[in-house]
């Protein structure tokens, strides 16, 4: 009997010992799992952990990730796709599941862009149930470059699938105006494309970020851009 208390803590220290070396384990295949893991704050738009692939990948340190808050997404972020990040906290803020999209980044004190394949899904919630956290993952997509055939006719599938459920949701004339809006055309300039007043693209641009659920123009064509229509 007098060796029982001996034995709990043997099992107790063994287990630990376990533990560690699981734990150790896993944060090993985090850190070299070839991907740029993160999690973020969806109301702050800032990161608050990363897997060592993403410092090394961008070229910041965690603490330096931390410290730069927001500002860390602009300065690795092309301006042209900047929009894509508000596009998916609004999304995660109507309780869409999952987000995912491309879009291209940066090493620090790099000239060059590259594109990197993401999805994002809700992490944790606060007691409200509204997204507090979500955690993402990052594909440098540049690197997928032993299935050309099938990354191209991938994408063609996607944008196809993607171009039809966006487009369902509009009229045939919000179709129209919103291919255009998307090349770049103001409302002046749809207008006498379409044979219309300006008033009435103005009403039909509403309608259509109101069902797209987009807030400004440059959203609209990061839409438009994202499914192909450009």
């Amino acid at each position: 009997m007098g060796t029982e208390p001996r034995d709990s803590l043997d099992a107790l220290i063994s287990e630990n010992a376990q533990l560690r070396s699981r734990l150790q384990h896993l944060e090993k295949i985090i850190d070299n799992m070839p991907a740029m893991l993160y999690t973020s704050n969806n109301a702050k738009k800032a990161v608050n952990w990363c897997n060592r692939n993403l410092t090394e990948t961008l070229g910041y340190s965690l603490e330096e990730i931390l410290s730069l808050g927001t500002q860390f997404f602009k300065e690795v972020t092309h301006p042209d796709d900047a929009s894509i990040l508000t596009i998916s906290q609004q999304s995660f803020q109507e309780k869409k599941g999952m987000f995912g999209g491309i879009m291209r980044v940066r090493k620090r004190g790099k000239g060059e862009w590259f594109w990197v394949v993401g999805l994002g899904i809700p992490f944790t919630y606060d007691k409200l149930g509204n997204v507090e956290d979500v955690i993402c993952v990052f594909l440098d997509f540049t690197h997928a470059i032993d299935t050309g055939t099938q990354i191209s006719e991938a994408l063609r599938a996607v944008l196809r699938r993607s171009n039809e459920d966006v487009l369902n949701k509009l009229t045939t004339r919000e179709k129209d105006i919103f291919i255009l809006a998307g090349r770049g055309h103001n409302n002046k300039e749809i207008a006498e494309k379409l044979n219309l007043s300006r008033y009435t693209v103005e009403t039909h641009r509403k309608n259509i970020r109101l069902k797209l659920k987009v807030k400004n123009t440059p959203e609209l064509v990061a839409l438009a851009k994202q499914i192909g229509l450009q």
